[in-house]
Protein backbone atom coordinates (compact mmCIF):
# COMPACT_ATOMS: atom_id res chain seq x y z
CA UNK A 1 0.00 0.00 0.00
CA UNK A 2 1.24 3.30 -1.18
CA UNK A 3 2.21 5.89 1.91
CA UNK A 4 -0.18 8.43 0.70
CA UNK A 5 -2.91 5.69 0.44
CA UNK A 6 -2.64 4.66 3.97
CA UNK A 7 -2.69 7.80 5.99
CA UNK A 8 -5.89 8.62 4.05
CA UNK A 9 -6.75 4.94 4.87
CA UNK A 10 -5.92 5.47 8.29
CA UNK A 11 -7.74 8.72 9.08
CA UNK A 12 -10.73 8.04 7.47
CA UNK A 13 -11.10 4.23 8.28
CA UNK A 14 -14.37 4.15 10.71
CA UNK A 15 -13.79 0.82 12.99
CA UNK A 16 -10.91 0.32 15.22
CA UNK A 17 -9.37 -2.83 15.37
CA UNK A 18 -8.65 -2.94 18.81
CA UNK A 19 -8.43 -0.98 21.73
CA UNK A 20 -5.15 -1.29 22.65
CA UNK A 21 -2.49 -2.18 20.23
CA UNK A 22 1.19 -3.76 22.09
CA UNK A 23 4.06 -3.34 20.07
CA UNK A 24 6.75 -6.31 21.27
CA UNK A 25 6.02 -10.04 22.04
CA UNK A 26 8.81 -9.66 24.82
CA UNK A 27 7.87 -10.78 28.26
CA UNK A 28 7.16 -7.29 29.26
CA UNK A 29 4.57 -6.90 26.17
CA UNK A 30 2.86 -9.99 26.68
CA UNK A 31 2.20 -9.14 30.70
CA UNK A 32 1.11 -5.72 29.51
CA UNK A 33 -1.56 -7.71 27.51
CA UNK A 34 -2.62 -10.07 30.62
CA UNK A 35 -2.78 -7.31 32.54
CA UNK A 36 -5.13 -5.03 30.88
CA UNK A 37 -7.60 -8.44 30.26
CA UNK A 38 -7.57 -9.41 33.41
CA UNK A 39 -7.89 -5.30 34.80
CA UNK A 40 -10.84 -4.64 32.22
CA UNK A 41 -12.19 -8.40 30.51
CA UNK A 42 -13.49 -7.29 27.43
CA UNK A 43 -10.98 -4.58 26.49
CA UNK A 44 -9.42 -5.95 23.15
CA UNK A 45 -5.81 -6.14 22.91
CA UNK A 46 -3.77 -6.96 20.01
CA UNK A 47 -0.15 -7.62 19.76
CA UNK A 48 2.71 -7.05 17.06
CA UNK A 49 5.68 -9.34 17.13
CA UNK A 50 8.41 -8.65 14.27
CA UNK A 51 9.82 -12.33 14.82
CA UNK A 52 7.53 -15.43 13.79
CA UNK A 53 7.01 -16.35 17.72
CA UNK A 54 7.61 -14.72 21.19
CA UNK A 55 10.24 -14.10 23.27
CA UNK A 56 13.14 -14.23 21.09
CA UNK A 57 15.51 -11.29 22.25
CA UNK A 58 16.10 -9.94 25.79
CA UNK A 59 13.27 -12.76 27.16
CA UNK A 60 14.46 -15.73 25.47
CA UNK A 61 18.27 -15.44 25.75
CA UNK A 62 18.98 -14.22 29.60
CA UNK A 63 20.15 -16.83 31.80
CA UNK A 64 16.87 -17.23 33.98
CA UNK A 65 17.18 -15.95 37.28
CA UNK A 66 14.31 -14.37 39.22
CA UNK A 67 15.81 -11.14 41.07
CA UNK A 68 15.64 -10.69 44.49
CA UNK A 69 15.57 -6.95 43.61
CA UNK A 70 19.35 -6.32 45.92
CA UNK A 71 21.14 -4.53 43.84
CA UNK A 72 18.44 -1.44 43.52
CA UNK A 73 18.28 1.89 44.56
CA UNK A 74 15.23 1.90 47.73
CA UNK A 75 12.40 3.19 46.18
CA UNK A 76 12.87 2.91 42.74
CA UNK A 77 10.95 1.21 40.35
CA UNK A 78 13.71 -1.59 39.81
CA UNK A 79 13.25 -2.12 43.52
CA UNK A 80 9.71 -2.16 44.19
CA UNK A 81 9.16 -3.92 40.88
CA UNK A 82 11.74 -6.83 41.52
CA UNK A 83 10.90 -7.85 44.74
CA UNK A 84 6.62 -7.75 44.22
CA UNK A 85 7.38 -9.22 40.92
CA UNK A 86 9.81 -12.32 42.12
CA UNK A 87 7.29 -13.45 44.53
CA UNK A 88 4.21 -12.90 41.53
CA UNK A 89 6.84 -14.65 39.23
CA UNK A 90 6.77 -17.84 41.59
CA UNK A 91 3.23 -17.88 41.75
CA UNK A 92 2.91 -17.36 38.54
CA UNK A 93 4.95 -20.58 37.94
CA UNK A 94 3.33 -22.91 40.49
CA UNK A 95 -0.16 -21.83 38.98
CA UNK A 96 1.07 -22.67 35.34
CA UNK A 97 3.02 -25.42 35.72
CA UNK A 98 6.36 -23.46 34.72
CA UNK A 99 9.93 -24.88 35.73
CA UNK A 100 11.16 -23.10 38.61
CA UNK A 101 12.80 -23.18 41.51
CA UNK A 102 13.86 -20.94 44.67
CA UNK A 103 17.63 -21.83 44.92
CA UNK A 104 18.58 -18.86 46.54
CA UNK A 105 21.79 -17.00 45.59
CA UNK A 106 25.64 -16.22 47.20
CA UNK A 107 27.04 -12.55 46.16
CA UNK A 108 30.89 -13.22 47.12
CA UNK A 109 33.66 -10.58 47.55
CA UNK A 110 37.08 -11.96 46.41
CA UNK A 111 39.16 -9.15 47.17
CA UNK A 112 39.15 -7.00 50.45
CA UNK A 113 38.08 -3.94 48.16
CA UNK A 114 35.09 -5.18 47.66
CA UNK A 115 34.10 -5.48 51.17
CA UNK A 116 32.49 -2.08 51.73
CA UNK A 117 30.50 -2.81 48.50
CA UNK A 118 29.12 -5.87 49.85
CA UNK A 119 28.44 -4.70 53.40
CA UNK A 120 26.66 -1.76 51.36
CA UNK A 121 24.51 -4.67 49.51
CA UNK A 122 23.50 -6.00 53.20
CA UNK A 123 22.12 -2.82 53.85
CA UNK A 124 20.53 -2.42 50.99
CA UNK A 125 18.61 -5.45 51.00
CA UNK A 126 17.53 -4.85 54.07
CA UNK A 127 16.25 -1.27 52.97
CA UNK A 128 14.34 -3.33 50.29
CA UNK A 129 12.90 -5.79 52.76
CA UNK A 130 15.00 -8.88 51.31
CA UNK A 131 16.30 -11.54 54.00
CA UNK A 132 20.18 -11.54 53.54
CA UNK A 133 22.51 -13.70 55.46
CA UNK A 134 26.06 -12.62 55.91
CA UNK A 135 28.68 -15.43 55.52
CA UNK A 136 32.16 -15.70 56.57
CA UNK A 137 34.89 -18.14 53.77
CA UNK A 138 33.77 -21.18 56.05
CA UNK A 139 30.27 -20.77 55.49
CA UNK A 140 30.18 -19.99 51.80
CA UNK A 141 31.77 -23.58 51.30
CA UNK A 142 28.92 -24.97 52.72
CA UNK A 143 26.86 -23.66 50.46
CA UNK A 144 29.47 -24.12 47.76
CA UNK A 145 32.09 -25.86 48.11
CA UNK A 146 34.20 -25.82 44.99
CA UNK A 147 34.07 -21.42 45.32
CA UNK A 148 36.04 -19.38 47.05
CA UNK A 149 35.73 -15.89 48.77
CA UNK A 150 36.73 -13.31 51.39
CA UNK A 151 33.01 -13.03 52.40
CA UNK A 152 29.60 -13.87 50.91
CA UNK A 153 25.82 -13.02 51.48
CA UNK A 154 23.37 -15.04 50.75
CA UNK A 155 20.07 -13.76 49.32
CA UNK A 156 17.09 -16.56 49.81
CA UNK A 157 14.68 -15.25 47.59
CA UNK A 158 16.26 -15.58 44.69
CA UNK A 159 15.52 -18.28 42.24
CA UNK A 160 15.29 -19.19 38.24
CA UNK A 161 12.65 -20.13 36.01
CA UNK A 162 12.20 -20.85 31.57
CA UNK A 163 11.02 -16.99 30.99
CA UNK A 164 10.46 -18.58 27.79
CA UNK A 165 7.99 -20.49 28.59
CA UNK A 166 6.01 -17.81 30.89
CA UNK A 167 6.14 -15.12 27.96
CA UNK A 168 4.07 -18.31 26.04
CA UNK A 169 1.59 -18.66 28.89
CA UNK A 170 0.99 -14.75 29.41
CA UNK A 171 0.17 -14.94 25.43
CA UNK A 172 -2.51 -17.18 25.62
CA UNK A 173 -3.68 -16.87 29.15
CA UNK A 174 -3.89 -13.03 27.93
CA UNK A 175 -6.63 -13.69 25.28
CA UNK A 176 -5.02 -10.97 22.85
CA UNK A 177 -4.53 -11.12 19.04
CA UNK A 178 -0.94 -12.12 18.97
CA UNK A 179 0.30 -11.83 15.32
CA UNK A 180 3.75 -12.71 14.80
CA UNK A 181 6.22 -11.27 11.56
CA UNK A 182 4.11 -8.35 12.28
CA UNK A 183 6.93 -5.84 11.89
CA UNK A 184 6.17 -2.00 12.53
CA UNK A 185 7.04 0.50 10.15
CA UNK A 186 4.78 3.21 10.16
CA UNK A 187 2.23 4.91 12.33
CA UNK A 188 -0.14 7.58 12.15
CA UNK A 189 -1.08 9.00 15.22
CA UNK A 190 -4.87 11.27 15.75
CA UNK A 191 -4.44 12.70 19.15
CA UNK A 192 -8.66 12.88 18.71
CA UNK A 193 -8.94 9.71 17.53
CA UNK A 194 -6.04 7.31 18.11
CA UNK A 195 -3.46 5.39 16.00
CA UNK A 196 -2.80 3.56 12.71
CA UNK A 197 -0.04 1.50 12.34
CA UNK A 198 1.46 -0.10 9.02
CA UNK A 199 3.19 -3.53 8.88
CA UNK A 200 6.13 -4.52 6.59
CA UNK A 201 3.51 -7.10 5.25
CA UNK A 202 0.85 -4.46 4.29
CA UNK A 203 -1.56 -4.87 6.74
CA UNK A 204 -2.59 -1.95 9.25
CA UNK A 205 -4.13 -1.80 12.53
CA UNK A 206 -6.29 0.36 14.09
CA UNK A 207 -5.61 1.56 17.71
CA UNK A 208 -7.04 3.67 20.20
CA UNK A 209 -4.02 3.32 22.49
CA UNK A 210 -0.41 2.53 21.42
CA UNK A 211 1.63 0.65 23.27
CA UNK A 212 5.36 0.53 22.88
CA UNK A 213 7.12 -2.54 24.58
CA UNK A 214 9.39 -2.55 21.51
CA UNK A 215 12.84 -3.27 23.44
CA UNK A 216 15.81 -3.17 21.13
CA UNK A 217 13.54 -1.20 18.66
CA UNK A 218 11.78 1.30 21.57
CA UNK A 219 13.14 4.23 20.70
CA UNK A 220 12.68 3.88 17.18
CA UNK A 221 8.94 2.74 18.04
CA UNK A 222 8.55 6.23 19.86
CA UNK A 223 10.12 8.54 17.14
CA UNK A 224 7.48 6.57 14.43
CA UNK A 225 4.65 7.73 16.62
CA UNK A 226 6.26 11.00 16.40
CA UNK A 227 7.51 11.24 20.23
CA UNK A 228 11.11 12.08 20.84
CA UNK A 229 12.11 9.52 23.46
CA UNK A 230 15.06 11.95 24.85
CA UNK A 231 17.36 8.89 25.02
CA UNK A 232 18.65 5.81 22.53
CA UNK A 233 19.29 2.45 22.77
CA UNK A 234 22.15 1.55 22.61
CA UNK A 235 23.07 -2.52 22.48
CA UNK A 236 25.44 -4.15 24.71
CA UNK A 237 25.77 -7.90 23.77
CA UNK A 238 26.65 -10.53 26.51
CA UNK A 239 28.90 -13.19 25.64
CA UNK A 240 27.99 -16.55 27.65
CA UNK A 241 30.19 -19.90 28.27
CA UNK A 242 28.33 -23.16 29.20
CA UNK A 243 29.89 -24.96 32.32
CA UNK A 244 31.60 -28.53 31.22
CA UNK A 245 31.33 -29.88 34.34
CA UNK A 246 28.18 -28.53 36.12
CA UNK A 247 28.79 -30.27 39.37
CA UNK A 248 31.10 -27.82 40.35
CA UNK A 249 28.27 -25.40 41.02
CA UNK A 250 25.20 -26.15 43.10
CA UNK A 251 23.20 -22.65 42.30
CA UNK A 252 23.46 -19.32 41.87
CA UNK A 253 26.99 -17.14 42.35
CA UNK A 254 27.61 -13.89 41.12
CA UNK A 255 30.54 -11.64 42.32
CA UNK A 256 30.19 -8.09 43.99
CA UNK A 257 29.01 -5.56 41.23
CA UNK A 258 30.58 -1.86 40.37
CA UNK A 259 27.73 0.37 41.02
CA UNK A 260 28.72 2.83 39.02
CA UNK A 261 27.40 0.18 36.08
CA UNK A 262 24.26 -1.59 35.41
CA UNK A 263 25.67 -4.62 34.69
CA UNK A 264 26.22 -7.92 37.06
CA UNK A 265 29.89 -8.77 36.53
CA UNK A 266 29.87 -12.30 35.55
CA UNK A 267 28.42 -15.19 37.35
CA UNK A 268 27.53 -18.47 37.39
CA UNK A 269 24.08 -19.56 36.99
CA UNK A 270 22.73 -23.13 37.46
CA UNK A 271 19.47 -23.44 34.89
CA UNK A 272 16.16 -24.56 35.28
CA UNK A 273 17.69 -27.51 33.30
CA UNK A 274 20.49 -28.22 35.33
CA UNK A 275 23.35 -26.51 33.42
CA UNK A 276 25.50 -24.50 34.48
CA UNK A 277 25.71 -20.53 32.45
CA UNK A 278 29.18 -18.52 32.92
CA UNK A 279 28.91 -14.73 32.51
CA UNK A 280 27.86 -12.65 30.86
CA UNK A 281 30.36 -9.73 29.80
CA UNK A 282 29.61 -6.71 28.34
CA UNK A 283 30.35 -5.70 25.23
CA UNK A 284 29.11 -3.02 22.40
CA UNK A 285 27.10 -4.82 19.69
CA UNK A 286 27.16 -3.62 16.15
CA UNK A 287 23.81 -4.25 15.14
CA UNK A 288 20.60 -4.21 17.45
CA UNK A 289 20.42 -7.85 17.28
CA UNK A 290 24.01 -8.53 17.62
CA UNK A 291 24.99 -12.01 18.87
CA UNK A 292 28.10 -11.87 17.22
CA UNK A 293 30.89 -10.06 15.90
CA UNK A 294 30.28 -10.77 12.81
CA UNK A 295 26.85 -9.34 12.84
CA UNK A 296 26.91 -5.84 11.52
CA UNK A 297 24.37 -3.44 10.11
CA UNK A 298 26.27 -0.21 9.10
CA UNK A 299 22.78 1.99 9.43
CA UNK A 300 21.99 0.75 13.40
CA UNK A 301 25.96 1.01 14.04
CA UNK A 302 25.87 4.45 12.28
CA UNK A 303 22.64 5.40 14.91
CA UNK A 304 24.55 4.55 17.73
CA UNK A 305 28.09 6.32 16.74
CA UNK A 306 25.69 9.84 16.26
CA UNK A 307 24.24 9.99 19.13
CA UNK A 308 26.48 11.81 21.52
CA UNK A 309 25.35 9.43 24.72
CA UNK A 310 27.53 7.17 22.83
CA UNK A 311 30.62 8.86 22.76
CA UNK A 312 30.34 10.14 26.55
CA UNK A 313 30.33 6.48 27.64
CA UNK A 314 33.37 6.03 25.76
CA UNK A 315 35.32 8.66 27.54
CA UNK A 316 33.66 8.45 30.69
CA UNK A 317 34.33 4.64 31.15
CA UNK A 318 37.16 3.46 28.79
CA UNK A 319 39.09 1.68 31.35
CA UNK A 320 35.88 -0.55 31.97
CA UNK A 321 34.84 -1.01 28.29
CA UNK A 322 38.56 -2.10 27.54
CA UNK A 323 38.52 -4.85 30.33
CA UNK A 324 35.40 -6.32 28.86
CA UNK A 325 36.46 -6.12 25.08
CA UNK A 326 39.44 -8.48 26.24
CA UNK A 327 37.55 -10.80 27.78
CA UNK A 328 35.15 -10.83 24.67
CA UNK A 329 37.85 -11.76 22.43
CA UNK A 330 40.11 -14.03 24.38
CA UNK A 331 38.60 -16.99 26.64
CA UNK A 332 41.68 -17.16 28.88
CA UNK A 333 41.09 -13.54 30.47
CA UNK A 334 37.25 -14.98 30.60
CA UNK A 335 38.79 -17.78 32.32
CA UNK A 336 40.83 -15.49 34.47
CA UNK A 337 37.83 -13.81 35.39
CA UNK A 338 35.29 -17.01 36.63
CA UNK A 339 38.26 -18.37 38.14
CA UNK A 340 38.08 -15.02 40.63
CA UNK A 341 34.67 -17.55 42.11
CA UNK A 342 36.01 -20.40 40.79
CA UNK A 343 39.20 -21.34 41.00
CA UNK A 344 39.21 -24.88 39.44
CA UNK A 345 37.92 -24.29 36.56
CA UNK A 346 40.05 -25.05 33.53
CA UNK A 347 40.02 -23.44 29.87
CA UNK A 348 38.15 -27.08 28.94
CA UNK A 349 35.64 -26.35 30.87
CA UNK A 350 33.64 -23.42 29.19
CA UNK A 351 31.70 -24.68 26.31
CA UNK A 352 30.86 -21.00 23.77
CA UNK A 353 26.70 -20.69 24.40
CA UNK A 354 24.34 -18.17 22.92
CA UNK A 355 24.49 -14.66 23.83
CA UNK A 356 21.99 -11.80 24.56
CA UNK A 357 21.81 -8.43 23.74
CA UNK A 358 20.87 -5.93 26.47
CA UNK A 359 18.58 -2.70 25.42
CA UNK A 360 20.23 -0.25 27.51
CA UNK A 361 18.79 3.18 27.32
CA UNK A 362 21.92 5.74 27.47
CA UNK A 363 20.94 9.68 27.59
CA UNK A 364 22.08 12.41 25.28
CA UNK A 365 24.85 13.31 28.59
CA UNK A 366 26.09 9.59 28.38
CA UNK A 367 24.73 8.31 31.04
CA UNK A 368 23.42 4.80 31.55
CA UNK A 369 19.54 5.25 32.58
CA UNK A 370 19.44 2.87 35.41
CA UNK A 371 15.95 2.64 36.56
CA UNK A 372 13.13 1.41 34.23
CA UNK A 373 12.03 4.26 32.43
CA UNK A 374 8.41 4.83 31.06
CA UNK A 375 6.78 7.53 29.30
CA UNK A 376 3.38 8.83 27.76
CA UNK A 377 2.59 10.41 24.75
CA UNK A 378 -0.87 11.38 22.96
CA UNK A 379 -2.33 8.38 22.81
CA UNK A 380 0.72 6.35 23.17
CA UNK A 381 2.68 4.47 26.49
CA UNK A 382 6.40 3.92 25.63
CA UNK A 383 8.57 1.78 27.65
CA UNK A 384 12.10 3.08 27.14
CA UNK A 385 14.27 1.26 29.59
CA UNK A 386 13.83 -2.41 30.70
CA UNK A 387 16.41 -4.62 30.58
CA UNK A 388 17.56 -6.84 33.77
CA UNK A 389 15.56 -7.33 36.03
CA UNK A 390 12.50 -6.85 33.88
CA UNK A 391 11.63 -10.50 33.37
CA UNK A 392 11.54 -10.56 36.90
CA UNK A 393 9.39 -7.47 37.16
CA UNK A 394 7.40 -8.13 34.24
CA UNK A 395 4.04 -8.62 35.86
CA UNK A 396 4.06 -5.36 38.36
CA UNK A 397 5.44 -3.42 35.40
CA UNK A 398 3.20 -4.67 33.29
CA UNK A 399 0.56 -4.03 35.82
CA UNK A 400 1.15 -0.53 35.45
CA UNK A 401 1.80 -0.14 31.61
CA UNK A 402 -2.06 -1.67 31.62
CA UNK A 403 -2.91 1.21 34.18
CA UNK A 404 -1.48 3.93 32.31
CA UNK A 405 -3.13 2.38 28.66
CA UNK A 406 -6.74 1.58 30.26
CA UNK A 407 -6.91 5.71 31.84
CA UNK A 408 -5.99 6.82 28.45
CA UNK A 409 -8.87 5.04 26.85
CA UNK A 410 -11.24 6.17 29.15
CA UNK A 411 -10.64 9.81 28.02
CA UNK A 412 -13.17 10.80 25.19
CA UNK A 413 -11.93 10.28 21.69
Amino acid sequence: MHYREWRWCSVLGGAYDCDVLVVGGGIVGLATAYAITRAAPGTRVTVLEKEDGPARHQTGRNSGVIHSGIYYRPGSLKARYAVRGAAEMVKFCAEYGIAHAVTGKLIVATERAELPRLHALVQRGRENGIPVRELGPAQIAEYEPEVRGLAAIHVGTTGVCDYAAVARELARASGAEIRYGAKVVRVDRRPERGVAVLTAAGAVVRARVLVNCAGLRCDEVARLTGDEPGMRIVPFRGEYYELARPELVRGLVYPVPDPAFPFLGVHLTRGIDGGVHIGPNAVPALAREGYGWGVVRPRELAGTLAWPGSWAIARRHWRYGAGELRRSVSKGAFLEAVRRLLPGVDAGDLVPAPAGVRAQAVLRDGTLVDDFLIREGARAVHVLNAPSPAATASLPIGREIGRRALAMLRTPD
